[in-house]
């Protein structure tokens, strides 16, 4: 029987004209059991780095969804991501994080994988099987498509989803910028010791949606942290420093955008009216407050125009947020009242140790499990999800109407920038980006559309993707 979530509600999940949100979409267990297969099994999922797999036999264990699964590096250097469970009776074939090998055997039965995904060995092969059982078809399952933006692995189970830069759309150079060095060179990414991951009871979409853009949280969540001064210099605020914190803003020279491509991807960026000086924000750091003026300096030569755009926080639907500083958080879903959080960080592999040091130390004060600003996050998803189950509480929707006068097609500076930017913005205002509920009204509208759609096809029948 097909899955149809029509039959779930008469509610109007999604309203994205006036900005309205049913709560249901958090804590309904039978919408969470259709999106897992209609959105994470269809959508593009991060999975890790390539530096995670750096060698031939190197492994990862990832998550795609609720499925473990395998980053891997085969001995020709091809990276895939398999299924992490065995084709025989479905016991994980790797049962550590990390780590090389040249074969991944099951502890069950004996199964054995070369790291390309095929069967290789088979206990009693010649007298239980007959040597009858045809190996070729009994490898790991892997993904139908995968690809390596700029050092970063994503994935679909789905054959016949959109390319990933199609995916992503107007994002792609937001995006390829945010993993680029400071300068805008290439980058060569380097993970930071492993990943952090911890739980937190709560939707998955409710961590999604906060690094959309949630600029409207910071001042009241984060109060403490502002006053405590936990940022990389030791200067007052969650910013980098006062003065950093002007370089972002343009001392009221900025213009700020959010873009997005069919809902797909979500990226906050601002762009300078002007060619901005640098601005000292590591005075008591020589090394690193040199390491960044001359990134800056080189930044106009390598980007042009482009020098001007600054990015913030974005996700890339449905599940991977882009943060500041260095990091990407995977909202991994384990149940409509449950998620698992991982938190990868990384340096450019060239920088400066000073350099090195300074970011990561900072960011085990500021955000993970053991960081002030998830702390604070994390109270309130977890009380907002638990006081939205109730059979009152459900019956009220969720207010998303910041900016809906605001939305717009066009802004003179994507002409100017050469920007081919087709996604509804919302200009943000001068003096740095003000708050607007734009990038999660676009979310939850195309969550809404893959969810009433049975697959890719359906979703270009309706001209809902090209």
């Amino acid at each position: 029987m097909a899955l149809d979530i029509g039959d779930l509600s008469a509610k109007v999940l999604v309203d994205r004209t006036k900005g309205l949100v049913s709560r249901d979409i958090f804590v309904d267990q039978e919408l969470y059991e259709i999106e897992k297969e209609r959105v994470f099994a269809r959508c593009w999922l991060f999975v890790g780095l390539a530096d995670q797999v750096r060698k031939p036999g190197d492994y990862f264990v990832s998550r795609m969804g609720e499925e473990s699964v395998i980053l891997s590096r085969d001995r020709d250097n091809q990276i895939h991501v398999f299924l992490n469970s065995c084709r025989h009776r479905g016991m994980k074939v790797c049962r550590y994080d990390e780590g090389n090998t040249p074969v991944f055997t099951c502890p069950y039965h004996g199964w054995s994988y070369a790291g390309d995904g095929s069967l290789v060995g088979v206990p009693r092969y010649k007298d239980a099987y007959r040597e009858e059982l045809d190996k070729s078809q009994w490898g790991l399952v892997e993904v139908a498509q995968l690809t390596n933006f700029k050092g970063t692995i994503w994935a679909t189970w789905d054959p016949k989803a959109p390319s990933f830069l199609d995916y992503i759309g107007d994002n792609e150079p937001g995006l390829a910028l945010f993993f680029d060095k400071p300068d805008g060179n290439e980058a060569d990414l380097e993970v930071f010791g492993g990943i952090m991951k911890w739980t937190t009871p709560c939707n998955w979409k409710f961590g999604a949606e906060n690094f959309l853009g949630d600029s409207y949280h910071a001042q009241p969540t984060h109060r403490s942290v502002d006053l405590v001064g936990i940022n990389p210099n030791g200067g007052q605020g969650r910013q980098l420093s006062n003065a950093s914190r002007e370089r972002a803003r343009g001392s009221g020279r900025m213009v700020g955008f959010t873009v997005s491509h069919h809902g797909s991807g979500r990226l906050g960026f601002s762009v300078a009216t002007e060619d901005m000086p640098h601005i000292p924000g590591y005075e008591k750091f020589p090394v690193v407050e040199e390491y960044f003026r001359e990134a800056h300096e080189r930044r106009k030569q390598v980007l042009g125009k482009h020098s001007r755009i600054r990015i913030f926080n974005g996700n890339i639907f449905p599940n991977a947020t882009q943060g500041t500083h260095n990091s990407i958080a995977v909202w991994q879903p384990a149940g409509a009242d449950f998620t698992e959080v991982w938190r990868w960080y990384w340096v450019q592999r060239d920088a400066p140790q000073e350099v090195r040091d300074l970011l990561r130390h900072y960011y085990m004060t500021y955000g993970g499990p053991g960081g002030l600003t998830e702390s604070d996050d994390m109270e309130n998803w977890g009380y907002a999800h638990k006081s939205s189950k109730g059979t009152i509480a459900r019956r009220h929707p969720y207010n998303y109407a910041m900016g809906t006068t605001r939305e717009q097609r066009e802004h003179p500076l994507f002409k100017e920038l050469g920007l081919p930017l087709h996604g509804v913005v919302t200009e943000s205002g001068r003096g740095g980006p003000a708050p607007n509920e734009q990038n999660q009204r676009g979310a939850y509208n195309f969550w809404l559309e893959m969810m009433d759609s049975e697959s890719w096809d359906d979703l270009r029948e309706k001209g809902l993707w090209p």
